[in-house]
């Protein structure tokens, strides 16, 4: 690699027995020409659901428009608590969104696998030099060991690169894909993924690693920042390579997984293609770009996020994806006060006025001061969420699921 990523320290993990397995063991997915296979060598389709809000939150999903990205909801939460009782927060949070029972729920409804979404920071510390370490990997290894008990796959994905590599909220950035001209950005990015490699790479349950979510958004400039992309696919790679030869690798297109054309031949012998497809017409135009390269160059297609729209939107969707064999992993579990996600948090009366708090600009202290709802009922709304967002509160939409084929 041309990039030291080894001067990002890392610090000892705990891989449990139950998640050890011989590195000779056979029984992983992976590809077979245009195919995704199962362990048992046949065509596997998957049927899946991302995990969002849980280790990258996104401000829509709580009701949020100006905070929109991790940093700016913690941003109001520390306002409303104080940053002591900000980190109980989130602490608190982490251990509930997702937990067994939302896993044995998602593999009774009939899904086979998750795409568990995540943020870089919460896998490196904020000191210098900087270390891999990091509530993320704890997440991260209790979801793999609950999916590993239940019969549900994971596919890891960096929906936030350090730097940035959509250069919008979803990757909590500072606006710009600071990614592909950043070389501590890009070997830190390199690091994450070769730690995630060592520590899954003997894991059957993980399907793979979808390596960055999203890239260069279509209103940054395509023809500087594309060329970009592929290069540093590889690099990835390589720094994968030298952990785990087992898991397939997912390569996003640019501008919102959508364009292909960024992409040469494949340059390793499990690599899958992702592309993302939200609201447009379902036609068979839609899909048949990818449909194309997957001929082209015999490789299998995933479409790795898709929803946020009507059931009948969703489910023609999925017909048409199953239609030409294209598994598929809908966006999202679980969000608050929807039914355009598998399950819903119950909102209650005092949200709203936190809701109103958030979106005022708080531009100055005074504003800050003047807004603050009062403390019992900032404290009551978030106790109240953090009780919701557990599976045994939260509401089934059984319409998504029809939605599905589940």
């Amino acid at each position: 690699m041309n990039v030291n990523a080894d001067r990002f320290s890392k610090v000892s993990h705990f891989k449990g027995e139950d998640l050890a397995t011989n590195s000779e063991n056979p029984a992983f997915v992976t590809v077979k020409g245009n195919r995704i296979v199962g362990p048992d060598g046949q065509p596997l389709l998957l049927k899946g659901i991302g995990i969002g809000n849980w280790l990258l939150p996104e401000g829509y999903m709580w009701g949020f428009r100006r905070a929109n990205s991790p940093r700016l909801i913690n941003e109001v939460i520390c306002q409303l608590l104080g940053e002591e009782k900000a980190r109980a927060f989130w602490r608190t949070f982490y251990e509930r969104f997702i937990t067994h029972e939302d896993v044995r729920f998602l593999k009774q409804a009939g899904f086979n696998h998750v795409r568990a979404s995540f943020n870089w920071r919460l896998f490196v510390t904020e000191d210098e030099p900087r270390r891999l370490a990091g509530v993320g990997f704890e997440c991260l290894e209790r979801l793999v060991r609950w999916c590993k008990a239940e019969g549900l796959y994971v596919v890891l994905d960096m929906h936030g690169a350090p730097g940035g590599q959509t250069g919008d909220n979803i990757d909590d950035s500072w606006g710009y894909p600071f990614l592909y001209e950043s070389p501590e950005s890009q070997a830190l990015t390199i690091a994450l993924w070769a730690s995630l490699a060592e520590r899954y790479g003997d894991e059957p349950t993980v399907i793979g690693y979808d390596l960055l979510n999203e890239p260069i958004a279509a209103y940054f400039d395509r023809e500087t920042l594309n060329p970009l992309l592929e290069p540093l696919y590889k690099r990835i790679v390589t720094a994968i390579r030298a952990h785990d030869p087992h898991h397939i690798i997912f390569l996003g297109g640019a501008r919102w997984n959508t364009d292909f054309s960024v992409f040469g031949p494949p340059f390793d012998d499990k690599l899958a293609y992702t592309f993302h497809r939200y609201w447009d017409p379902v036609t068979p135009a839609l899909i048949e770009p990818y449909l194309e390269f997957s001929e082209r160059y015999n490789v299998p297609l995933w479409m790795g996020e898709s929803g946020e729209n009507t059931y009948e939107w969703i489910a023609t969707f999925r017909e048409l994806l199953e239609a030409h064999d294209i598994g598929w992993c809908f966006w999202t579990y679980k969000r608050l006060d929807t039914e355009r996600s598998v399950v819903s948090i119950e909102k209650t009366p005092e949200w709203d006025d936190l809701v109103a708090f958030a979106e005022q600009p708080r531009t100055t202290f005074k504003e800050i001061r003047e807004e603050r709802p009062p403390r019992d009922v900032v404290e009551r709304a978030l106790r109240d969420y953090l009780g919701h967002i557990q599976f045994d509160a939260c509401r089934v939409n059984p319409g998504y699921l029809a939605a599905l084929g589940l």
